[in-house]
């Protein structure tokens, strides 16, 4: 199971690079990331494989982790027109995404509405 984690930085030089040492110190890998400044802050989600554990790691470290969730995980065809037809496959499913970036190696990372079909629905479509 895969997991993305949502990392609250300080918008400052050496916070992106001190949470890549703490992750990398601790033997957790980055298999995908993307970020955006947020009211003034870094929003950073990773893609990981235990989601409890880069929590702890990071937390420890005194990082502002927050929002372990699983994601699906699913290989994306590098050529045009890829994207758009999981998407209206998802979209025909009646999928409502929460999340979605592409990770290493064309890897699409899908978070779906807790609580509902979604996640089952999700699979199935893509």
């Amino acid at each position: 199971m895969a997991y993305d984690v949502t990392i609250i930085l300080d918008n400052q030089p050496g916070q992106l690079a001190t949470m890549g040492e703490v992750l990398g110190e601790a033997g957790i890998n980055i298999e995908g990331m993307c970020g955006f400044l947020v009211e003034g802050k870094g929003e950073i989600h990773i893609l990981v494989r235990n989601g409890s554990a880069a929590r702890k790691v990071l937390e420890k470290a005194g990082f502002d982790a927050r929002n372990v969730r699983p994601v699906l995980v699913r290989d994306l065809e590098n050529k045009p027109g890829t994207l758009g037809d999981a998407a209206r496959r998802l979209a025909d499913a009646g999928v409502n995404l929460t999340l979605l970036y592409l990770a290493a190696d064309n890897h699409l990372v899908l978070g779906v509405d807790p609580g509902t079909d979604n996640w089952d629905k999700a699979k199935e479509a893509i």
